[in-house]
């Protein structure tokens, strides 16, 4: 089972991230668990300066931007 962790305050783009990466994961058929993490110092502790952030079993894939479904499914197939 993948972790995939959205990093970012909630604002709209990080809601826009989550809703990028859940279409992505569930149009791979993967098994995975998302996770919001909120907290500036746990975002900070992934060395994400800018958010949104997109990371995968605790590996920064994507910092700053929201990037589409399709290149999503690219990072985490």
């Amino acid at each position: 089972m993948k972790k995939i962790q959205i990093l970012g305050t909630g604002c709209a783009k990080c809601e826009k991230l989550a809703e990028n990466t859940k279409q992505a994961a569930d149009n791979l058929g993967l098994d995975y668990e998302m996770e919001k993490i909120t907290e500036l110092n746990q975002i900070m502790n992934f060395g994400v300066m800018t958010t949104p952030g997109l990371a995968v079993d605790g590996k920064v894939l994507v910092a700053g931007k929201v990037p589409s479904p399709a290149y999503i499914e690219k990072l985490i197939g």
